[in-house]
């Protein structure tokens, strides 16, 4: 809440007042880290730190118990390995001035020493609770004998040069997030390990490398437009635009249907957070469909692949991290964003019509006129939000991070007056699932930042520029291969850890071969939301089962024409560069 007050206020004294805050983004610099160091230990008090669990779901309980508790005890042996560092970094950091707050950067940096003290705690904690002696005594002698012979055999390990980086960044990073370790842990421990095995570089670099990925003021954005897609939910905001859509095409054969495509389209516009678009949605629309004889399975189906077609469209978390990532202009991405999803949407649309062309529907009466133009009137205040957000950053009124603050202070201001539907005891739940979604997120870019340094410290980055720029087919040929590369990466990795990893190291090579770089941005984008959504292994399929309380495996059948159709629209966004820099150009 402070954050949306102080960057709110950021805007009015800057674009009102004229007079700048210019201490403004370094305090909310300062409690920035404190905001995601601190998100990431109600993530772990929460078990809600991202992960896979595809493969452990179905193991025997007492085969499961023994693996979590391994998990739990390679997640203490990360922690322990960083948390001297971390302490040390608050040290060298403290004779640091800030410019403009002149006080000590130690208060900032100290964020990161004490949230991994308390997951320290925490984790602890929940070993003593849940664990059996036997479980752990196997699991902590694993991990101990893994540490001393890494110790013992650094020479020879060392001696084999690039297959280290196969070792600890192929097999063990694969083999953690398959036992189910948070993605952040396998990140984390697998760097940790590869630099103390066979680099002399000190643990230091590892926590000022988290601290700069984690640290960056345009990541700020991704807190804010969380919070922002949950109060349109709680708000009514959501539901009334979802109605004005069933009144106007809810009476057509798979009515509902488009509605869903249409509302996904619509929110994604506003929050940002897949979880949130597919949470606001899905029950305001699910009950309805079924009484009009949908299928559960199909209904998950579309929506999954439904937050697989809007992962560009503005505010994405994924386009805000890439822009930071990477360099390319936010407003640029968020200006190319649009016309992508609409081919996927339509893409989408072509399969819902074919499924219900001969479906029977004589039961749904066609809004009246009168009813139409009733529900857009009322929600005419939600439908402005996403033209709201996007007329302050084109016209420079906030920044990219700021942005978000304004679109929190119009969603408290139009759904206290017009829709009046929001219950104050929500909001303290609402702002702790924030916190814990995004320390989630951003501890997963700090360990992916410290990840990709030292693959670039490796040579690995050069090696593979080179192999990459070589590839057959030129500019079509490297965009190909990106694209399946970016859907596989989407289905293990999630967005934005693949996007951290691999768009430093791939965008160079798409600009020395012309490729615009919001063209590039789109297929890499597109191609991951693709692999997010996407059983056996994306993540993002299992969120909508869980969300529409579906089982996944009657879904699973379901979801693959939507998906098909999606590729040929990333065949689409492939092939012609327009339908991501057409509005570039018009602008």
């Amino acid at each position: 809440m402070a954050e949306v007050v102080l960057l709110f206020a950021n805007v009015f004294y800057r674009y009102v007042l004229h007079d700048p805050l210019i201490w403004g983004d370094e305090l909310a610099t300062l409690l920035f880290i404190w905001l995601a160091m601190l998100g990431t230990v109600i993530a772990l008090r929460r078990n809600e730190h991202m992960r896979l669990t595809t493969f452990i779901a179905h193991l025997r309980p007492a085969r499961r118990a023994f693996i979590d508790t391994f998990g739990a005890v390679v997640v203490i042996a990360f922690i322990v390995a960083l948390l001297s560092p971390a302490w040390e970094y608050v040290s060298e950091e403290w004779a640091i001035t800030s410019a403009a707050l002149e006080i000590s950067n130690g208060y900032r940096v100290a964020a990161l020493a004490v949230g991994l003290s308390l997951m320290l705690a925490i984790s602890i904690a929940r070993l003593m609770e849940q664990a059996r002696p036997l479980h752990f005594v196997i699991s902590a002698a694993v991990v101990g004998g893994i540490a001393l012979a890494l110790m013992t055999f650094k020479v020879a390990m060392t001696a084999l040069g690039n297959w280290n980086l196969v070792i600890f960044f192929v097999v063990a990073v694969v083999f953690m997030v398959v036992i189910g370790v948070p993605i952040m842990v396998a990140f984390g421990l697998s760097t940790v390990a590869y630099l103390s095995t066979v680099t002399l570089t000190p643990m230091l670099i590892v926590i000022g490398r988290i601290d700069e990925g984690m640290s960056s003021l345009i990541l700020l954005a991704i807190p804010l437009f969380v919070f922002l897609g949950a109060l349109i939910e709680a708000m009514g905001m959501a539901q009334a635009m979802i109605r004005f859509l069933a009144s106007l095409i809810g009476h057509f054969k798979g009515g509902l249907s488009y509605v869903l495509i249409g509302a996904i389209y619509l929110v994604s516009g506003i929050s940002g957070s897949k979880a949130a678009d597919m949470a606001a949605v899905a029950p305001a629309l699910f009950p309805e469909m079924k009484k009009r004889g949908e299928d559960e399975n199909e209904l998950v189906a579309m929506l999954s692949a439904s937050g697989a077609m809007s992962e560009t469209i503005p505010p994405s978390l994924v386009l805000i991290t890439i822009g930071s990532v990477t360099g390319v202009s936010i407003s640029a991405l968020f200006t190319g964003g649009f016309l992508p999803a609409v081919v996927g949407a339509l893409a989408m649309i072509a399969v819902i019509w074919f499924k219900n062309r001969k479906r029977e529907l004589k039961e749904v009466a066609r809004a009246q006129p009168r009813e139409v133009g009733k529900a857009f009137l009322v929600a005419l205040p939600a439908l402005a939000l996403p033209f709201v957000i996007r007329a302050a950053v084109v016209e420079g009124i906030a920044t990219a991070t700021e942005v978000a603050s304004v679109g929190v202070a119009y969603t408290f201001v139009v759904g206290l007056l017009f829709y009046r539907s929001f219950k104050w005891n929500r909001l303290y739940p609402i702002i702790v699932s924030t916190a814990s979604l995004s320390g989630a997120i951003l501890i997963i870019i700090g360990c992916a930042t410290a990840m990709a340094w030292a693959l670039t410290q490796s040579g690995f980055s050069r090696q593979l520029v080179l192999l990459m720029a070589a590839a057959p087919g030129g500019a079509l040929g490297f965009l190909l291969i990106s694209a399946a590369a970016f859907v596989l990466l989407g289905s293990f990795l999630e967005g934005i850890p693949a996007i951290v990893l691999f768009g430093p190291l791939l965008f160079p090579v798409a600009r020395s071969l012309g490729i615009n770089d919001v063209h590039y941005a789109m297929v890499a984008i597109f191609a991951m939301g693709l692999g997010l959504f996407a059983p056996p292994f994306g993540v993002g399929f299992y969120a909508a089962c869980a969300i529409a309380k579906v089982d996944p495996d009657g879904a699973m059948k379901r979801v693959w024409p939507y998906l098909g159709a999606l590729a040929v629209a990333l065949l689409v966004l492939v092939a012609v560069p327009w339908v991501s820099t057409g509005f570039l150009s018009a602008n």
